[in-house]
Protein backbone atom coordinates (compact mmCIF):
# COMPACT_ATOMS: atom_id res chain seq x y z
CA UNK A 1 0.00 0.00 0.00
CA UNK A 2 3.13 2.09 0.84
CA UNK A 3 4.12 2.65 -3.04
CA UNK A 4 0.67 3.33 -3.95
CA UNK A 5 0.15 5.93 -1.25
CA UNK A 6 3.21 7.62 -2.94
CA UNK A 7 2.08 6.91 -6.50
CA UNK A 8 -1.63 8.69 -5.20
CA UNK A 9 0.22 11.42 -3.87
CA UNK A 10 2.39 12.02 -6.98
CA UNK A 11 -0.19 11.70 -8.91
CA UNK A 12 -3.00 14.05 -6.87
CA UNK A 13 -1.04 17.21 -5.86
CA UNK A 14 -2.45 19.44 -8.73
CA UNK A 15 -2.69 22.78 -8.07
CA UNK A 16 -5.75 24.71 -7.19
CA UNK A 17 -8.66 25.95 -9.59
CA UNK A 18 -10.11 28.75 -9.81
CA UNK A 19 -12.96 28.99 -7.97
CA UNK A 20 -10.38 27.53 -4.92
CA UNK A 21 -8.09 30.16 -5.61
CA UNK A 22 -10.40 32.70 -5.45
CA UNK A 23 -11.07 31.81 -1.46
CA UNK A 24 -8.44 30.03 -0.18
CA UNK A 25 -9.43 29.70 3.39
CA UNK A 26 -10.75 26.32 4.39
CA UNK A 27 -13.89 26.96 6.31
CA UNK A 28 -15.09 23.55 8.08
CA UNK A 29 -12.66 21.39 9.13
CA UNK A 30 -14.11 17.84 9.76
CA UNK A 31 -10.99 15.33 11.12
CA UNK A 32 -11.90 11.09 11.37
CA UNK A 33 -9.42 9.47 13.33
CA UNK A 34 -9.44 5.50 13.15
CA UNK A 35 -8.05 4.65 16.07
CA UNK A 36 -5.25 2.30 15.80
CA UNK A 37 -6.08 2.01 12.42
CA UNK A 38 -3.34 1.19 10.24
CA UNK A 39 -2.71 0.79 6.16
CA UNK A 40 -3.17 -3.36 6.61
CA UNK A 41 -6.77 -2.91 8.57
CA UNK A 42 -7.54 -0.41 6.22
CA UNK A 43 -7.10 -3.10 3.65
CA UNK A 44 -9.07 -5.62 5.89
CA UNK A 45 -11.93 -3.28 5.95
CA UNK A 46 -11.97 -2.09 2.11
CA UNK A 47 -11.74 -6.29 1.47
CA UNK A 48 -14.27 -7.18 3.74
CA UNK A 49 -16.65 -4.28 2.75
CA UNK A 50 -16.33 -3.93 -1.26
CA UNK A 51 -13.95 -6.38 -2.24
CA UNK A 52 -10.45 -5.71 -3.96
CA UNK A 53 -11.76 -3.67 -6.91
CA UNK A 54 -14.02 -1.74 -4.53
CA UNK A 55 -13.14 1.80 -2.94
CA UNK A 56 -14.20 2.79 0.72
CA UNK A 57 -15.51 6.48 1.43
CA UNK A 58 -12.19 6.85 3.22
CA UNK A 59 -10.13 5.62 0.07
CA UNK A 60 -11.90 7.58 -2.31
CA UNK A 61 -10.38 10.99 -2.02
CA UNK A 62 -8.08 12.24 -4.23
CA UNK A 63 -4.85 13.10 -2.23
CA UNK A 64 -2.81 10.99 0.75
CA UNK A 65 -0.32 11.27 2.35
CA UNK A 66 2.17 9.17 5.22
CA UNK A 67 2.68 9.83 8.71
CA UNK A 68 5.55 9.45 11.29
CA UNK A 69 3.65 8.65 14.43
CA UNK A 70 6.24 8.59 17.46
CA UNK A 71 6.01 10.16 20.42
CA UNK A 72 8.90 11.33 22.36
CA UNK A 73 9.33 7.48 22.04
CA UNK A 74 9.11 5.58 18.92
CA UNK A 75 6.07 3.97 19.91
CA UNK A 76 2.84 6.38 20.99
CA UNK A 77 -0.04 6.03 22.54
CA UNK A 78 -3.06 7.89 21.86
CA UNK A 79 -3.11 10.59 23.96
CA UNK A 80 0.57 11.90 22.86
CA UNK A 81 -0.34 11.34 19.02
CA UNK A 82 -3.63 13.46 19.76
CA UNK A 83 -1.94 15.92 21.12
CA UNK A 84 0.81 15.92 18.11
CA UNK A 85 -1.71 16.44 15.54
CA UNK A 86 -3.96 18.92 18.06
CA UNK A 87 -1.30 21.15 18.77
CA UNK A 88 1.75 20.56 16.69
CA UNK A 89 4.19 18.61 19.21
CA UNK A 90 6.00 15.83 20.52
CA UNK A 91 4.92 14.99 23.91
CA UNK A 92 5.27 11.71 26.24
CA UNK A 93 2.56 8.82 26.34
CA UNK A 94 -0.20 10.09 28.41
CA UNK A 95 -0.19 13.94 27.88
CA UNK A 96 -3.17 15.75 27.10
CA UNK A 97 -2.43 19.10 25.48
CA UNK A 98 0.85 19.30 27.08
CA UNK A 99 4.27 19.54 25.39
CA UNK A 100 7.16 17.21 27.34
CA UNK A 101 7.95 19.62 29.74
CA UNK A 102 4.41 19.55 30.87
CA UNK A 103 3.21 22.88 29.45
CA UNK A 104 0.13 23.70 27.90
CA UNK A 105 0.03 23.89 24.49
CA UNK A 106 -2.99 25.49 23.00
CA UNK A 107 -4.70 23.10 20.52
CA UNK A 108 -6.22 23.74 16.99
CA UNK A 109 -10.01 23.42 18.25
CA UNK A 110 -8.78 26.54 20.94
CA UNK A 111 -7.70 28.41 17.65
CA UNK A 112 -10.57 27.62 15.69
CA UNK A 113 -12.99 28.99 18.35
CA UNK A 114 -10.87 32.07 18.63
CA UNK A 115 -11.99 32.67 14.89
CA UNK A 116 -15.44 32.52 16.12
CA UNK A 117 -15.88 28.98 14.60
CA UNK A 118 -17.86 26.33 16.45
CA UNK A 119 -16.22 23.04 17.27
CA UNK A 120 -16.95 19.18 18.46
CA UNK A 121 -15.97 16.13 19.49
CA UNK A 122 -17.57 12.53 18.72
CA UNK A 123 -16.32 9.23 19.60
CA UNK A 124 -17.68 5.80 19.93
CA UNK A 125 -15.15 5.67 23.34
CA UNK A 126 -15.30 7.97 26.18
CA UNK A 127 -15.12 11.80 25.07
CA UNK A 128 -12.74 12.25 28.10
CA UNK A 129 -10.63 9.96 26.33
CA UNK A 130 -7.22 10.99 24.96
CA UNK A 131 -7.90 11.64 21.56
CA UNK A 132 -10.66 13.76 21.85
CA UNK A 133 -9.32 15.20 25.30
CA UNK A 134 -6.62 16.65 23.57
CA UNK A 135 -8.39 18.53 21.10
CA UNK A 136 -10.26 20.67 24.31
CA UNK A 137 -8.05 19.70 27.35
CA UNK A 138 -4.51 20.09 28.77
CA UNK A 139 -3.76 17.87 32.14
CA UNK A 140 -0.63 15.97 32.80
CA UNK A 141 -2.30 12.86 32.87
CA UNK A 142 -4.77 11.18 30.20
CA UNK A 143 -6.67 8.92 33.12
CA UNK A 144 -7.71 12.31 35.00
CA UNK A 145 -11.36 12.15 32.55
CA UNK A 146 -13.34 14.43 35.06
CA UNK A 147 -10.93 17.03 34.80
CA UNK A 148 -11.22 17.11 30.86
CA UNK A 149 -15.09 17.13 30.95
CA UNK A 150 -15.18 20.56 33.43
CA UNK A 151 -12.19 21.80 30.58
CA UNK A 152 -14.44 20.75 28.16
CA UNK A 153 -17.34 22.84 29.52
CA UNK A 154 -15.48 26.26 30.78
CA UNK A 155 -12.37 26.44 28.75
CA UNK A 156 -12.39 24.98 25.56
CA UNK A 157 -16.54 25.44 25.63
CA UNK A 158 -17.01 22.67 22.89
CA UNK A 159 -20.04 23.21 21.60
CA UNK A 160 -21.06 19.52 20.58
CA UNK A 161 -19.27 16.76 22.51
CA UNK A 162 -21.43 13.19 21.63
CA UNK A 163 -19.96 9.75 22.33
CA UNK A 164 -20.05 7.31 25.71
CA UNK A 165 -18.15 7.93 29.16
CA UNK A 166 -21.30 8.91 31.76
CA UNK A 167 -19.19 7.65 34.41
CA UNK A 168 -16.83 10.53 34.40
CA UNK A 169 -19.52 13.27 34.44
CA UNK A 170 -21.37 12.01 37.74
CA UNK A 171 -19.83 11.42 41.51
CA UNK A 172 -19.96 8.00 42.42
CA UNK A 173 -22.93 6.38 43.98
CA UNK A 174 -24.94 8.71 41.20
CA UNK A 175 -25.67 6.09 38.52
CA UNK A 176 -27.23 8.96 35.94
CA UNK A 177 -28.60 7.12 33.04
CA UNK A 178 -27.00 3.91 33.11
CA UNK A 179 -26.79 1.58 35.83
CA UNK A 180 -23.80 0.77 37.66
CA UNK A 181 -22.16 -1.98 37.79
CA UNK A 182 -24.18 -3.55 34.49
CA UNK A 183 -24.50 -7.40 33.39
CA UNK A 184 -22.34 -6.88 30.70
CA UNK A 185 -19.22 -5.13 32.31
CA UNK A 186 -19.74 -4.75 36.28
CA UNK A 187 -16.48 -2.58 36.41
CA UNK A 188 -18.59 0.01 34.72
CA UNK A 189 -20.12 3.14 37.33
CA UNK A 190 -19.79 6.78 38.23
CA UNK A 191 -16.67 7.85 39.32
CA UNK A 192 -16.57 11.52 37.80
CA UNK A 193 -14.44 13.51 40.56
CA UNK A 194 -16.01 17.15 39.56
CA UNK A 195 -19.21 17.25 41.02
CA UNK A 196 -22.46 16.97 38.91
CA UNK A 197 -21.01 18.07 35.62
CA UNK A 198 -24.36 17.02 33.40
CA UNK A 199 -25.72 19.72 35.62
CA UNK A 200 -23.25 22.29 35.28
CA UNK A 201 -23.23 21.70 31.23
CA UNK A 202 -26.79 22.66 31.94
CA UNK A 203 -26.35 25.64 33.75
CA UNK A 204 -24.10 26.61 31.01
CA UNK A 205 -26.85 26.22 28.22
CA UNK A 206 -26.10 22.60 26.70
CA UNK A 207 -28.89 20.40 25.84
CA UNK A 208 -28.14 16.92 27.52
CA UNK A 209 -29.52 13.99 25.84
CA UNK A 210 -28.73 10.02 26.28
CA UNK A 211 -30.63 8.41 23.87
CA UNK A 212 -30.81 7.97 20.02
CA UNK A 213 -34.44 9.72 19.62
CA UNK A 214 -33.52 12.41 21.76
CA UNK A 215 -30.05 13.46 19.98
CA UNK A 216 -32.50 13.33 17.15
CA UNK A 217 -34.92 16.16 18.42
CA UNK A 218 -32.27 18.15 20.08
CA UNK A 219 -32.50 21.69 18.92
CA UNK A 220 -29.69 24.61 19.79
CA UNK A 221 -26.22 24.86 19.06
CA UNK A 222 -24.47 23.35 22.00
CA UNK A 223 -25.27 19.59 22.93
CA UNK A 224 -23.60 17.26 24.96
CA UNK A 225 -24.64 13.55 24.33
CA UNK A 226 -23.84 10.69 26.75
CA UNK A 227 -24.83 6.99 25.53
CA UNK A 228 -22.87 4.94 27.93
CA UNK A 229 -21.54 4.28 30.97
CA UNK A 230 -17.58 4.10 29.65
CA UNK A 231 -16.76 3.38 25.60
CA UNK A 232 -20.08 2.47 23.52
CA UNK A 233 -18.81 -1.45 22.84
CA UNK A 234 -17.49 -4.19 24.85
CA UNK A 235 -14.11 -5.20 23.79
CA UNK A 236 -13.51 -8.21 24.39
CA UNK A 237 -11.61 -11.67 22.66
CA UNK A 238 -13.73 -13.12 20.01
CA UNK A 239 -16.45 -14.56 21.29
CA UNK A 240 -16.05 -13.75 24.99
CA UNK A 241 -18.93 -10.85 25.18
CA UNK A 242 -16.98 -8.86 22.67
CA UNK A 243 -20.23 -6.29 21.68
CA UNK A 244 -19.67 -3.69 18.94
CA UNK A 245 -23.48 -2.43 18.47
CA UNK A 246 -23.88 1.37 19.82
CA UNK A 247 -27.23 2.99 21.24
CA UNK A 248 -26.54 5.20 18.78
CA UNK A 249 -24.09 4.58 15.61
CA UNK A 250 -21.14 6.66 14.61
CA UNK A 251 -22.69 7.82 11.05
CA UNK A 252 -25.86 8.95 13.64
CA UNK A 253 -23.78 10.92 15.81
CA UNK A 254 -21.43 12.76 13.18
CA UNK A 255 -24.77 13.92 10.78
CA UNK A 256 -26.15 15.21 14.04
CA UNK A 257 -22.62 17.05 14.78
CA UNK A 258 -21.88 18.47 11.19
CA UNK A 259 -25.83 19.60 11.00
CA UNK A 260 -25.02 21.22 14.70
CA UNK A 261 -21.89 23.08 13.93
CA UNK A 262 -22.87 23.97 10.43
CA UNK A 263 -25.50 26.16 11.71
CA UNK A 264 -22.28 29.08 12.45
CA UNK A 265 -21.51 31.09 9.29
CA UNK A 266 -18.02 31.17 10.17
CA UNK A 267 -17.36 27.56 10.00
CA UNK A 268 -16.46 24.57 12.26
CA UNK A 269 -13.79 22.13 13.62
CA UNK A 270 -15.47 18.46 14.26
CA UNK A 271 -12.96 15.73 15.15
CA UNK A 272 -14.73 12.62 15.10
CA UNK A 273 -13.14 9.08 16.35
CA UNK A 274 -13.73 5.33 15.82
CA UNK A 275 -12.10 3.69 18.97
CA UNK A 276 -13.83 0.34 18.68
CA UNK A 277 -10.71 -0.15 15.25
CA UNK A 278 -8.28 0.59 18.17
CA UNK A 279 -9.74 -1.00 21.45
CA UNK A 280 -10.92 -4.39 19.37
CA UNK A 281 -7.29 -4.66 17.93
CA UNK A 282 -5.74 -4.64 21.37
CA UNK A 283 -7.53 -8.45 21.79
CA UNK A 284 -7.08 -8.97 18.53
CA UNK A 285 -10.45 -9.20 17.67
CA UNK A 286 -10.16 -8.79 13.96
CA UNK A 287 -14.16 -9.59 13.06
CA UNK A 288 -14.96 -6.42 15.72
CA UNK A 289 -11.78 -4.65 14.09
CA UNK A 290 -13.60 -4.75 11.08
CA UNK A 291 -17.26 -3.93 11.74
CA UNK A 292 -16.05 -1.06 13.81
CA UNK A 293 -13.98 0.68 10.56
CA UNK A 294 -17.05 0.04 8.34
CA UNK A 295 -19.05 2.50 10.74
CA UNK A 296 -16.31 4.50 10.45
CA UNK A 297 -16.26 4.85 6.48
CA UNK A 298 -20.03 5.14 6.95
CA UNK A 299 -19.32 8.33 8.67
CA UNK A 300 -16.99 9.37 6.27
CA UNK A 301 -19.43 9.18 3.70
CA UNK A 302 -21.65 11.22 5.85
CA UNK A 303 -18.96 13.86 5.88
CA UNK A 304 -17.86 13.91 2.25
CA UNK A 305 -22.23 14.36 1.56
CA UNK A 306 -21.69 17.42 3.36
CA UNK A 307 -18.39 18.78 1.62
CA UNK A 308 -19.65 18.14 -2.04
CA UNK A 309 -22.37 20.73 -1.23
CA UNK A 310 -19.96 23.06 0.80
CA UNK A 311 -16.79 23.03 -1.31
CA UNK A 312 -14.89 25.42 1.38
CA UNK A 313 -14.85 22.10 3.61
CA UNK A 314 -11.70 19.53 4.60
CA UNK A 315 -12.53 16.50 5.47
CA UNK A 316 -9.43 14.11 6.29
CA UNK A 317 -9.02 10.84 7.56
CA UNK A 318 -6.21 9.43 9.53
CA UNK A 319 -5.24 7.65 12.22
CA UNK A 320 -3.27 8.59 15.31
CA UNK A 321 -0.75 5.02 15.72
CA UNK A 322 -0.84 1.41 14.32
CA UNK A 323 -2.81 -1.53 16.41
CA UNK A 324 -1.80 -5.09 16.84
CA UNK A 325 0.61 -5.51 13.97
CA UNK A 326 -2.24 -6.44 12.11
CA UNK A 327 -1.46 -8.44 8.40
CA UNK A 328 -3.37 -9.84 6.07
CA UNK A 329 -2.80 -13.40 4.66
CA UNK A 330 -3.81 -16.34 2.85
CA UNK A 331 -6.34 -18.97 4.41
CA UNK A 332 -3.12 -21.59 5.10
CA UNK A 333 -3.51 -23.95 7.89
CA UNK A 334 0.34 -24.76 7.37
CA UNK A 335 1.43 -20.61 7.80
CA UNK A 336 0.34 -20.39 11.04
CA UNK A 337 1.96 -18.22 13.75
CA UNK A 338 1.07 -16.94 17.55
CA UNK A 339 -1.03 -18.35 20.64
CA UNK A 340 -3.32 -17.18 22.49
CA UNK A 341 -5.78 -14.52 21.44
CA UNK A 342 -2.44 -13.42 19.27
CA UNK A 343 -3.71 -16.74 16.60
CA UNK A 344 -4.89 -16.43 12.85
CA UNK A 345 -8.45 -14.51 12.78
CA UNK A 346 -10.66 -15.98 9.83
CA UNK A 347 -11.11 -16.48 7.18
CA UNK A 348 -13.28 -13.51 6.18
CA UNK A 349 -14.76 -13.73 2.92
CA UNK A 350 -13.48 -10.99 0.61
CA UNK A 351 -17.05 -9.11 -0.76
CA UNK A 352 -18.01 -10.19 -3.61
CA UNK A 353 -15.92 -13.23 -4.25
CA UNK A 354 -15.31 -15.94 -3.14
CA UNK A 355 -12.20 -16.07 -1.83
CA UNK A 356 -10.93 -15.55 1.54
CA UNK A 357 -8.39 -13.74 3.75
CA UNK A 358 -7.38 -14.51 7.18
CA UNK A 359 -5.80 -11.45 9.75
CA UNK A 360 -2.32 -11.99 12.07
CA UNK A 361 -1.54 -10.30 14.86
CA UNK A 362 2.21 -9.72 16.07
CA UNK A 363 1.08 -7.64 19.70
CA UNK A 364 -1.72 -6.42 21.92
CA UNK A 365 0.13 -3.11 21.66
CA UNK A 366 0.77 -0.37 19.35
CA UNK A 367 3.39 -0.46 16.79
CA UNK A 368 5.45 2.25 15.24
CA UNK A 369 4.06 1.87 11.54
CA UNK A 370 3.64 5.35 9.73
CA UNK A 371 -0.12 5.39 9.19
CA UNK A 372 -1.97 6.65 6.08
CA UNK A 373 -4.23 9.73 5.72
CA UNK A 374 -6.73 10.38 2.76
CA UNK A 375 -7.93 13.79 2.04
CA UNK A 376 -10.57 15.76 0.11
CA UNK A 377 -12.16 19.12 -0.11
CA UNK A 378 -10.61 22.71 0.24
CA UNK A 379 -6.54 22.79 0.88
CA UNK A 380 -6.69 18.83 0.59
CA UNK A 381 -3.31 19.07 -1.37
CA UNK A 382 -1.14 20.00 1.58
CA UNK A 383 -1.92 16.76 3.38
CA UNK A 384 0.41 14.38 0.37
CA UNK A 385 3.99 13.57 1.38
CA UNK A 386 5.56 11.71 4.15
CA UNK A 387 5.30 13.98 7.21
CA UNK A 388 5.36 13.78 11.08
CA UNK A 389 2.40 13.93 13.00
CA UNK A 390 3.27 17.19 13.97
CA UNK A 391 2.58 18.81 10.57
CA UNK A 392 -1.02 17.67 10.36
CA UNK A 393 -1.35 20.65 13.11
CA UNK A 394 0.71 23.20 11.02
CA UNK A 395 -0.98 22.19 7.47
CA UNK A 396 -4.29 22.37 9.27
CA UNK A 397 -3.56 25.84 10.59
CA UNK A 398 -2.38 26.99 6.83
CA UNK A 399 -5.36 25.77 5.56
CA UNK A 400 -7.51 27.26 7.71
CA UNK A 401 -5.57 30.55 7.87
CA UNK A 402 -4.72 30.70 11.32
CA UNK A 403 -1.67 33.22 12.20
CA UNK A 404 0.75 32.79 15.47
CA UNK A 405 2.81 30.38 16.67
Amino acid sequence: MTAAILTASAVTAQPHDRADAASPQTKNVILFVGDGMGAAARDAIRLATVGEKGNLAMDAMPYVGLIHTSSTVPVTDSAASATAYASGVKTYNGAIGMDANKKPVKTIMEYAKENGKSTGVVTTSQVTDATGAAFGAHVEDRSKQSDIALQYLTKSKIDVILGGGEDFWYPAGNPGKFKDEPAEDPSEKSKGTQGNLIDKAKSLGYSYVSTKADLQKAKGGKLLGLFSNEEMFQQKPEGEGDIYNPVVSLPEMTKKAIDTLSANKKGFFLMVEEEGTDEFAHQNNAKMTIKAGQQLDQSVQVAKDFAKKHPDTLVLVLADHETGGFSIEEADDKDESGDGISKEDGPFQIAGTKQNFVVDWTTSGHTAVDVPITAMGRNAQLFTGIYENTEVFTKLKQAMGIKGK
